[in-house]
């Protein structure tokens, strides 16, 4: 995924946190039943050197699991996490299963925030 309305798409779907990431799913409406996958981490977590770090982790766990894990037809957003550099790979590996368990299970929250704003009148 590359687009920004993608990943803003995707803020609206069920959402797992861990440790080391906050995964993100939602389905998609169209008939295409490929997995899709983006990847997304901020400058608070460090410079341009320790994100692009964290990225490649997180390239290698979804080549790694989401060929078989993966939900199919959805958009999956790792969002990184500051403990995602330091973090043991294999545990980082078995948190991303738990997580697309959960998933999968539907046991991940859907609305983490309320609306901003006043509240409409009717």
């Amino acid at each position: 995924m590359r687009q920004r309305s993608d990943f803003l798409a995707a803020n609206g779907g069920l959402r797992v946190g861990t440790p080391g990431f906050v995964l993100l799913v939602k389905s998609r409406a169209d008939q295409n039943a490929q997995a899709r996958i983006g990847y997304t981490v901020t400058k608070k977590t460090g410079n341009a050197v320790v994100r692009n770090r964290i990225k490649r982790r997180f390239r290698e766990l979804a080549r790694a699991l989401l060929p078989e894990h993966g939900i199919a037809g959805a958009d999956h957003v790792l969002i990184g996490r500051t403990d995602a550099l330091t973090r043991d790979f294999a545990a980082m590996k078995a948190d991303l299963e738990r997580a697309l368990a959960r998933v999968r299970e539907g046991k991940a929250s859907s609305d983490r925030r309320p609306q901003h704003g006043k509240p409409r009148r009717r």
